[in-house]
């Protein structure tokens, strides 16, 4: 990443050293899980859909240890291999929203809230700006070669509410605390990197 771009990397120290943890990434563009991954204090194993594991591109993201999901279904080996992770005390990356869009964090899906809540790991916010702000002359689906995309972290923080429950009103609860935090931390984000 630091080759192709000028990343700029604000709060790494905010990542927990040790134990599992849950990096909760907004998606703006192909390049902002890389680029996560790439300047992660920690080694990062992100849930990637299954339509990128082909050709070569597969047995590389297999071979560092990414996690393939089906987001049609409900994908068990998925979800066991990702609480398999967070088990071992490893560092989880989730694009709360479940696909590419606006990136602000404005929709989110429940698997974020049961991972953290499954496993209690605390989440660290991360905001990915500067990926969308101008399309490369020489590759158009990136961004320009040596611009600087700004990595933020935030503060680690809990998903549950303490009592330890595992229901569906306690995961839905604990997917609109997620959200408010998640849209602060881009908030402050933006305001820090002026973007």
């Amino acid at each position: 990443m630091y080759g192709l771009w000028k990343p700029r990397v604000l709060g790494a120290w905010r990542v927990p050293t040790s134990g599992p943890v849950i990096l909760a990434v907004n998606h703006s563009h192909n390049v902002d899980g890389p680029m996560v991954m790439g300047v992660a204090p920690r080694p990062t194993h992100f849930l990637i859909k299954k339509e990128a594991f082909v050709g070569p591109l597969g047995t590389f993201l297999a071979a560092i240890g990414q996690v393939k999901v089906d987001r049609s279904t409900a994908d068990r080996t998925a979800i066991t291999d990702a609480l398999g992770v967070l088990a071992q005390g490893g560092v989880l990356g989730i694009f709360p929203e479940g696909t590419r869009g606006d990136g602000d964090f404005a929709s989110l899906r429940a698997g974020l809230a049961y991972f953290a809540v499954r496993s209690g790991a605390p989440i660290v916010p991360v905001a990915v700006l500067g990926s969308t702000e101008r399309t490369g002359r020489l590759i158009r689906q990136l961004p320009p070669l040596r611009s600087r995309v700004d990595v933020v972290f935030g503060d680690p923080f809990e998903a549950g509410d303490g009592s330890g429950r595992r229901t569906r009103k306690a995961l839905d609860e604990a997917t609109v605390r997620i959200q408010g935090k998640l849209t602060d931390h881009l908030e402050n984000a933006r305001r820090l990197t002026g973007r």
